[in-house]
């Protein structure tokens, strides 16, 4: 009993002592401030990235047999004069708020995510509300390896795993800058290969990862990561099957698919309600009428939205049609 009450204190972050039978008293101790520690994480980033440096060369040049996988090294010794990665990398800023991690009271903060391109691909690029075929690596900035399908390569489904709370905003909008393969191919031992997928690496700061609630002793709190991936293949999705796929759900193009809900009022105000964001309602308006009965899709699959009351909002947006 008292350790499920310690468990349930930690999840609200509240600075407490929990008892148990034996009379040790436990302090839990909230989280730190986002912001503090955006500015710790970049920092033991760009030192990472400032001694540290990958086979680039090999990608330029590549040798016989070579299998286009990134191995990393320190700039040290014969290795000097290499590159290091701080000039080969590029950066997207990305704004987290507080709430995406449990947090309360704290500003909205604005990270950094790094990437390198070792290799881009050569067919289409996800987006992140895709599905991805990738093999990957996480690794911490000791170099120490915490998860990984490194030979196989598995599905990652990136809106989900972009949501509040999932531990890898930074992951998912890090993959569409990679492009997928033009082919797969099959290895006597059962494993596969792409023939051009891209390669290279997403570094996140612990606000775009886990931050305080690492899954794993593998992983500290307020880690930051760092993915090596592969890009084999992509889907676009339909999360909710209403006609429109899930990119398209980002009513606002800021490529966060979680703030776009046009009946969030509605379903705050609804007792019991249970507030779903738009690529995941299959009742955008929540007027009652299924989306993809207010949509027109096309024999070639293109979308049209009829705006019946001419109103300027489109039926499936619009609560206000068909009238009540």
């Amino acid at each position: 009993m008292w350790k499920r009450l310690c468990v349930l204190f930690i999840g609200t972050g509240l600075l407490v002592g929990c008892g148990n039978d034996d009379g040790i008293d436990v302090e839990v101790v909230p989280p730190r401030d986002l912001d503090e520690v955006a500015i710790e994480n970049d920092a033991e980033i760009r030192e990472y990235l400032q001694t540290h440096f990958y086979n680039y060369e090999e990608f330029e040049n590549p040798p016989a047999g070579f299998n286009f996988k990134m191995f990393i090294d320190t700039l040290a010794g014969e290795n000097a004069g290499k590159i290091p990665l701080i000039d080969q990398v590029e950066t997207v800023q990305i704004n987290v708020t507080s709430g995406e991690l449990g947090l309360t009271d704290q500003p909205d903060v604005v990270h950094t995510l790094y990437y390198l391109i070792a290799r881009e691909g050569m067919d289409s690029s996800p987006t992140v509300a895709d599905s991805t075929f990738l093999t990957y690596r996480g690794r911490l900035l000791d170099n120490r390896d915490f998860d990984g399908s490194f030979e196989q390569p598995i599905w990652f489904d990136l809106a989900r795993i972009q949501g509040p709370l999932q531990g890898a905003r930074g992951f998912a909008e890090g993959m569409p800058f990679f492009k997928a393969s033009s082919g797969i191919t099959s290895n006597p031992d059962g494993t596969v290969s792409s023939i051009d997928g891209g390669v290279g690496m997403i570094v996140m700061p612990s606000g775009l990862g886990y931050f305080n609630a690492a899954p794993t002793n593998a992983i500290p709190n307020y880690s930051s990561l760092i993915f090596f991936v592969e890009l084999f293949s992509l889907e676009e999705t339909d999360h909710d099957g209403d006609g429109i796929p899930s990119i398209e759900e980002d009513l606002n193009g800021d490529g966060y698919l979680y703030n776009d809900n046009t009946n969030e009022q509605q379903e705050r105000e609804t007792i019991g309600g249970v507030l779903r964001v738009n690529f995941l309602d299959p009742d955008d308006d929540g007027d009652e009428v299924p989306t993809r009965d207010e949509i027109i899709i096309l024999p070639d699959g293109t979308l049209e939205f009829p705006d019946s009351n001419g109103n300027g909002t489109p039926d499936y947006l619009d609560n206000t049609y068909p009238e009540s």
